[in-house]
């Protein structure tokens, strides 16, 4: 959520990658917590420009949304904001529900920000504004107005008697030096305030290994009470990683030494939640802000004690450079992506529920595209299969009207992964001869070699973003229809150093800039099987990406190809695997009806890699 330029380049840096980017409930509270925040956000963040809005946005925005008694449809903040980004919610005494927000505008052409807005309601669905946390006026005495200081990513809890409000500053006056983030605590003795700051830092600036004005991501604060009534705050985001500190009785100091729990350049965003004997740390992942393009997602590990080490469904840590992390919500093809940042709540009937925001990816900017990002807050079912939290049973974001909470409804089950048809022999090739076989061609000059049943491709010092199309591409046909790619690639990325941006991968191909890629890249410190997806928008070329599941040395990639019946869009859906046997189906990026889509190979993004593709596969379906 933030409004500095990304000094790591954790988001799409150089065209590698889009990241390349609660404690049991008292019986007025949700089972988990509020908490979060979320990536790098454009300056216009802070300058609030302000233009006159889209006339149809408009008509949108005032038409009154017409659903079925007993039903919500999403976005559910759109009676009071456009964008309400990085959701906390909690159940105030009074029986309301309030939620807070991060500073931003709350509509189109108002271009003043609200300072941690608040907004409450009596269903969880009909939402409105009640104020802000805090004031140009009120802000933080150590928050460095002067230098343009923003509160991001609010966290909402009940202490005692009093209600604590967890947020970041941006800029403070701790150090005299810019980029200096920190959290701070305020407490009140109602949900709407009003709220006093605590005077000082809970978590105090963290100098990163540069000069002046080099700070680690002191981010996305979330409180959780252990079950010995130990208090305890997660915090941080790609530059540092996500932390645990516990904290003093009061809540207002971080006591002892903090663990890291995620790894830096991959997670952010975390929140705890308390099932069945197991801690669950929800952390969000890849770019929060690219528009259209937004792959921001929501992914889960889970350990027996608090302070971690927290392991994702398949046993892979969230700590380590392959890192892992269940999906619990990605994009899935409908309207929503940048499906992330979440808060976990509990309805009357003992339903769990995400709360999230997200961007309708034809409006995806509050003014002028390429400013503000408008991220408005949704709200799905949450359900636990096998002892793992995901949305809607895997089906994700909804955009159709849905069982409001406090009504049962009747679950459909988990979502079925796709699975592939026969094996199309005629547009396959397993690499064993000396040549490729017939119906290939090459994007710029060919590349690499077939070698002892393989082809070996050495990355290229050569990209495929925006501007910088210079990478050899290898394609070929597809048929009519349904249909899935599949390859199975070695590529000697090692771990733990860094080696940006080497990738290689799948790809379906409009054009050098429009297309989805599914890659095993090396991001900073991380390995990460990441889906791009890169378009024009606005007279401009947009690019992110999203996660799917942790890469291994040998790691087997599929896109998963249908046409969608209702307005004949290319939905391409990513999974990997680590065995070839058990497979994670990630997100979905669409491509236009009518685009001519090939299939096909890279391997680029820097020189001193090489990739080894034992075979493509097209499967029909």
């Amino acid at each position: 959520m933030r409004t500095r330029t990304v000094r790591r380049a954790l988001a799409v840096a150089a065209g590698a990658a889009c990241l390349l980017a609660a404690s049991p409930a008292t019986p007025a509270q949700s089972t988990a917590q509020p908490r979060g925040v979320a990536p790098a956000q454009s300056a216009a963040r802070q300058q609030g420009a302000v233009r006159t809005p889209d006339a149809a946005r408009d008509r949108d925005a005032a038409a009154p949304v017409r659903t079925p008694r007993g039903t919500y449809t999403n976005p559910v903040s759109r009676d009071f904001a456009d964008t309400f980004a990085d959701p906390s919610v909690i159940r105030g005494d009074d029986g309301w529900w309030y939620a807070y927000g991060t500073s931003d505008p709350l509509r189109e052409g108002e271009g003043t920000r609200h300072l941690l807005p608040v907004s409450r309601s009596r269903d969880l669905v009909h939402w409105t504004h009640v104020g802000d946390a805090f004031t140009e006026e009120t802000m933080p005495s150590w928050a460095d107005t002067a230098g343009g200081a923003s509160l991001w990513a609010p966290d909402i809890r009940k202490v005692g008697r009093e209600y604590r409000l967890y947020y970041v500053v941006t800029q403070t006056t701790v150090t005299g030096e810019p980029n200096d983030n920190a959290i701070g605590m305020a407490t009140a003795p109602t949900p709407a305030g009003p709220w006093t700051d605590s005077g000082a830092p809970v978590v105090g600036p963290r100098r990163g290994p540069g000069g002046a004005g080099d700070f680690k991501w002191t981010f996305d604060p979330a409180l959780a009470v252990d079950t010995d009534g130990a208090q305890y705050l997660v915090y941080g985001s790609y530059y540092g990683g996500i932390l645990i500190t516990r904290l003093d009785a009061t809540g207002r100091r971080a006591v002892g030494e903090p663990t890291m729990i995620a790894i830096d350049n991959r997670f952010e965003g975390g929140y705890l939640v308390r099932r069945d004997g197991y801690w669950y740390l929800f952390a969000s992942s890849a770019d929060c802000c690219a528009g259209p393009t937004t792959g921001y997602s929501v992914y889960a590990g889970r350990s027996r004690d608090i302070t971690g080490p927290y392991l994702d469904r398949q046993g892979v840590p969230l700590n380590t450079s392959r890192a892992g992390g269940t999906i619990v919500i990605a994009p899935n093809g409908n309207r929503w992506v940048g499906t992330g940042h979440n808060a976990v709540l509990t309805d009357g009937t003992g339903q769990d529920w995400l709360l999230y925001h997200a961007i309708d990816r034809s409006d995806p900017y509050l003014d002028e595209p390429y400013g503000v990002n408008e991220r408005p807050m949704l709200m799905d079912r949450l359900d636990w299969i096998d002892g793992w939290p995901t949305v809607r049973g895997g089906r994700w974001a909804s955009e159709d009207p849905q069982p409001a909470p406090g009504r049962r409804d009747p679950h459909r089950g988990p979502a079925p992964d796709p699975v592939p048809g026969p094996v199309d022999r005629a547009r396959s090739d397993d690499f064993d001869g000396t040549a490729l076989r017939p119906g290939w061609s090459w994007v710029r000059s060919p590349q690499g070699e077939l070698r002892d049943g393989a082809l070996r491709w050495p990355t290229q010092a050569a990209e495929l973003n925006r501007d910088d199309n210079t990478a050899s591409v290898l394609l070929r046909d597809v048929p009519e229809g349904d249909w899935t790619a599949e390859t199975k690639l070695t590529i000697d990325l090692g771990t733990d150093t860094v080696r940006n941006y080497q990738q290689a991968g799948l790809i379906a191909y409009a054009g050098d800039d429009l297309y989805t890629k599914l890659v095993h890249a090396a991001i900073w410190n991380t390995r990460q099987t990441e889906f791009g997806k890169e378009t024009p928008y606005a007279g401009r070329i947009a690019y992110g990406g999203t996660i799917v599941g942790p890469p291994a040395e040998t790691t087997w990639l599929r896109l998963v190809h249908r046409v969608d019946p209702r307005d004949g869009e290319h939905e391409l859906r990513a999974a990997t695997s680590r065995d070839g046997r058990e497979w994670v189906h990630g997100g979905v990026w669409t491509l236009p009806a009518g685009a001519d889509v090939r299939v096909g190979l890279i391997s680029m993004g820097g020189a001193g890699a090489t990739a080894q593709f034992d075979y493509f596969r097209l499967y029909r379906r």
